[in-house]
C-alpha cells in the first residue's frame, strides 16, 4: 500500500484515498486550545484534590461510580470502563484505595471468577469529605472561566464525541524504535 500524505485518509478501506481538507483556523485553534484546556483542567483539579482531600482526582472518580452503583459495588471491569482506565490501572488504583480502606475487592457470585469492588462506610465518608474540594476545584478551574456558555450544549457535544464506537476500541502502544 503506498503511503498517505498528510491530509489524505483512506476513507472507504478500499485502498482509495481521498484528500481531506486541512482544519481551519478556528478548528485548528480549537483542538489546540482542547488539549491545553484538558491537560490544565486535569493537573488542577488532582493538585487541589491532593492537597485538600489527600486523595487524586482518579480515586475520587473510582470513589464517587462506586457511590453511584447499586449497592456500592461495581465488577472491576465495568469500573474500569467507567473510569476510562485498563483493567490493570483500576486494579492499581483500587489496590491504593483497598490499603486504606476505602474500598474492599470480593469474588463474584455470579461466577467466581470475576471480582468486584466495593465502596466501604469509610470509602464513603471519605468521598463526603472530599466532595467540597472537588466542587471548589471544578467551579474555579472550569465553571467560572465559562461565563454564560451554554454548558447543556457543550455537555451534549462532548457526549457525542465520547459515545461508544466513537474511540478506538483497542489500547495502542507505539514503539518508536
Amino acid at each position: 500500500m503506498a503511503e498517505q500524505s498528510v491530509g489524505q485518509s483512506d476513507r472507504q478501506g478500499d485502498g482509495q484515498s481521498a484528500p481531506l481538507p486541512p482544519l481551519s483556523a478556528d478548528e485548528e485553534s480549537f483542538v489546540r486550545a482542547w488539549n491545553r484546556a484538558n491537560l490544565h483542567l486535569m493537573r488542577a483539579v488532582d493538585a487541589d484534590m491532593i492537597s485538600e482531600a489527600r486523595l487524586t482526582a482518579r480515586e475520587y472518580q473510582v470513589l464517587m461510580h462506586l457511590s453511584e452503583a447499586p449497592e456500592r459495588r461495581m465488577r472491576m471491569s465495568e469500573l474500569a470502563a467507567a473510569c476510562d482506565l485498563s483493567l490493570s490501572g483500576m486494579t492499581r488504583v483500587v489496590g491504593l484505595l483497598e490499603a486504606e480502606r476505602s474500598v474492599e475487592r470480593v469474588r463474584s457470585a455470579d461466577d467466581g471468577r470475576g471480582w468486584h469492588a466495593v465502596l466501604t462506610d469509610a470509602g464513603f465518608a471519605q468521598l463526603e469529605r472530599a466532595y467540597p474540594t472537588h466542587l471548589a476545584s471544578v467551579r474555579r478551574h472550569l465553571f467560572d472561566r465559562l461565563g454564560e456558555f451554554d454548558v447543556g450544549y457543550l455537555a451534549r457535544a462532548m457526549e457525542s464525541v465520547a459515545a461508544p464506537g466513537c474511540g478506538p476500541t483497542v489500547r495502542i502502544r507505539v514503539s518508536r524504535r
